[in-house]
Parts: structure tokens; C-alpha cells; sequence
């Protein structure tokens, strides 16, 4: 049976920034019909098969008009319901409240009167994508100023303590497919890196990484907790990414969870990936 799917990019990037070009050939390999598409170019979106969100990574300067097409087109991985919790990063609030070891967040929506960790801070909109906006503070430092620069585009304020173990070490990316862990990779600090020439995110040096099992563990119960909260079932996520870096105390703890269009380092590991990406469009789509 032949079937279509359309890898969703933007106008900036309609074929993606070249980590997902693995799976073009894997879905094609597996009966797809594939194309790229930027999500506001009027495709024929209702008519695919899969419509498969990859680096729609404008969406934050436009959300509530993204999430309008999101909500219009029917065969959308990850589906609507995920990508409307999942762009607004205060659930990163909701996950800890769950009892899931996260970077400890407090938010401040326009209006709020901001409360500053006493160690060094990151101050970041809780809608935005690539780092974007986020700037680091030193401790004792008055970031006011930065808020109120969030507030004034309609912004909430998300405020976490810096965790210094990025500076060494880096974050840690665990990769979900279908809900099943898949491969991972490492991402060094952002922080201070420059633009990417699209204009759409900070510039990552990316290498392979093995997990060690506390980090796996922590990836675990933050797709548990997530999908509990959504009222869906992991194997529903046709894709994850779990950001975790280590606190002070060393232990892993979950800094994002991307299930909108994450970069998922297909070009950081073996090219088994993307067929199990393809392989499980169509389980998606059984």
C-alpha cells in the first residue's frame, strides 16, 4: 500500500537544517511517499497520510496561528493535544508537581512580580524555541529588566537556577521512537553560542553519547508522567526527546521535554534510526 507523509519544516527551513534527511530514503524504503513542506505554504496537508512535525521552529513568534493549523490537520505526529501542552513550557511546572526530577521552575506571567534564585539563573520566555530570548544571570544579579522585556511581548517568564554541570559536561539527549528508547547524543552549553544563519536557533555542537542508567531511569519516568498527564499512552509519542543535565547534587534532572520538532541527531548515530522512525509511522498509522 502506498501512502504519504510530508516532513513539516518552515519557511526559513522548508526541507528541514539536514538531520532528518535519513528519513526520506527509510520512510520511501518502507511504502511512503514523502515530501517536505514548510507548515504555512497551503500543502495539501489533509490529504497525507502522516504529517510529520520536524523543524517548525518559527512557531514560537506565531504560536496561536501554528497551533490553529496543528488543530486542522488530521493525521498530525505528534498529535494536536501534545503540541499545545507541549510548546508552552510550563509544563514543566505541571511535571514536577507530578513528582518528576526537573530543574526547579518558577514562573512569572506578565504582571507577576519575579522571584530570582540566590545562585546564578537562566531566565527564558516559557514559549520559545532555540534558546531564543534566554539569557544567564550571575547570583544576585537583578534580571527585572529582562522580564519585563518578556512581559512586554506577552511572554511568561520562566526562571531556573544555572545548572554549572552544562559548563563541564553538557546536556544529554535520550531519543524516544514510538516510546521505545532509541539513541542519544550530547549537546554542549548554548548559552552564549551564535546564531545559526536561518536566524531560528543557536548554533549546538552536537556528538554521540552512551546513557548511563540513571538518566535513562529519569527518561522513563518523565515519559510516564507526561503521558499520564496528556491521558495517552507512551507508543502514542511517534517521537521524544528528554534534555537532562545533572544538579548539583550530580543526579540527573530533566531540563526539556521536546515532543513538537526537536531535533532528534539522526545524523549523531547509527542509520538503523530513521528506519525505526519509519517503522514507526506506520505502526502509528496501523
Amino acid at each position: 500500500m502506498n501512502r504519504t507523509a510530508i516532513l513539516v519544516g518552515c519557511a526559513e527551513l522548508p526541507s528541514g537544517d539536514g538531520d532528518d534527511d535519513a528519513l526520506v530514503p527509510a520512510l520511501s524504503s518502507l511504502g511512503f511517499s514523502v515530501s517536505w513542506a514548510a507548515w504555512d505554504s497551503g500543502a495539501a496537508f489533509e490529504d497525507a497520510d502522516a504529517v510529520i512535525l520536524r523543524a517548525t521552529w518559527d512557531y514560537a513568534a506565531r504560536r496561536p496561528e501554528f497551533l490553529a493549523w496543528c488543530e486542522s490537520v488530521p493525521a498530525l505526529y505528534n498529535p494536536f493535544g501534545v503540541v499545545r501542552w507541549n510548546t508552552d513550557k510550563s509544563y514543566l511546572v505541571e511535571l514536577l508537581d507530578a513528582g518528576v526530577a526537573v530543574v526547579p521552575t518558577v514562573l512569572a506571567a506578565p504582571g507577576d512580580t519575579a522571584r530570582f534564585p540566590s545562585s546564578d539563573y537562566v531566565v527564558k520566555p516559557s514559549v520559545g524555541a532555540g534558546s531564543r530570548g534566554a539569557a544567564r544571570f550571575a547570583a544576585g544579579a537583578d534580571a527585572s529588566a529582562h522580564v519585563a522585556a518578556l512581559h512586554a511581548e506577552g511572554h511568561t517568564a520562566l526562571i531556573q537556577p544555572y545548572q554549572s554541570s552544562v559548563d563541564t559536561s553538557g546536556e544529554l539527549a535520550l531519543v524516544y521512537i514510538g516510546g521505545f528508547y532509541s539513541h542519544a547524543f550530547s549537546k554542549a552549553a548554548m548559552l552564549g553560542s551564535t546564531m545559526d544563519s536561518s536566524g531560528l536557533y543557536l548554533s549546538e555542537k552536537l556528538a554521540p553519547a552512551s546513557p548511563p542508567p540513571d538518566a535513562v531511569a529519569l527518561a522513563e519516568d518523565v515519559l510516564d508522567a507526561a503521558s499520564a498527564l496528556l491521558g495517552i499512552l507512551r507508543a502514542e509519542l511517534l517521537y521524544a526527546r528528554v534534555d537532562v543535565v545533572r544538579g548539583a547534587d550530580g543526579k540527573p534532572l530533566l531540563l526539556e521535554l521536546e515532543l513538537t520538532e526537536p531535533s532528534l541527531g539522526f545524523r549523531q548515530t547509527d542509520t538503523s534510526a530513521a528506519l525505526r522512525f519509519a517503522s514507526a509511522v506506520r505502526q502509528q498509522l496501523a
